[in-house]
């Protein structure tokens, strides 16, 4: 049920991006979203690939410094106001949330949004009892 994000820890240097980008194409990995937190001296570039294991094999391999961390990725109608009633939902459940970020696919009319805390079971629980639908690995890796 959860989905497998890559984090990339980036020197803030120029074409440093682009060597990752570079690479995933390289290996045919589609990125399917992507966000970089900075800060002054690295980055942490956090993305969700087609193929997520094998995206860790090339980029290791490549020298970078990378890792899985497990996220849930939930689907809401893209229109105004979805994401507050999905986040109202969320904050009856007294978890605090590490980050969030969304985005649109192809393949459907829904936002997906990716949202990463330390239990996952409350949060999981609430989101199902709230009719908020849960997006398997495979439906967001396809999207």
């Amino acid at each position: 049920m959860l989905v497998k994000q890559i984090n990339v820890f980036l020197e803030n240097s120029f074409g440093r991006l682009a060597e990752v980008t570079k690479i995933l194409g390289a290996a045919k990995i589609d990125i399917r979203a992507l966000f970089v937190a900075d800060a002054t001296d690295y980055g942490i570039l956090r993305m969700i690939l087609d193929k997520p294991d094998e995206a860790v094999e090339v980029l290791k391999e490549a020298g970078f410094t990378v890792n899985q961390t497990p996220v849930l990725a939930i689907a809401i109608p893209d229109h105004a106001g979805t994401l507050d009633q999905a986040l109202s939902v969320f904050s009856e459940t007294g978890e605090s949330m590490e980050y969030i970020y969304g985005f649109v696919g192809r393949n459907s009319s829904d936002a997906v949004m990716v949202i990463r805390v330390q239990d996952f079971d409350p949060v999981i629980k609430k989101f199902e009892e709230a009719g908020i639908r849960i997006l398997s690995p495979e439906e967001v890796y396809g999207i």
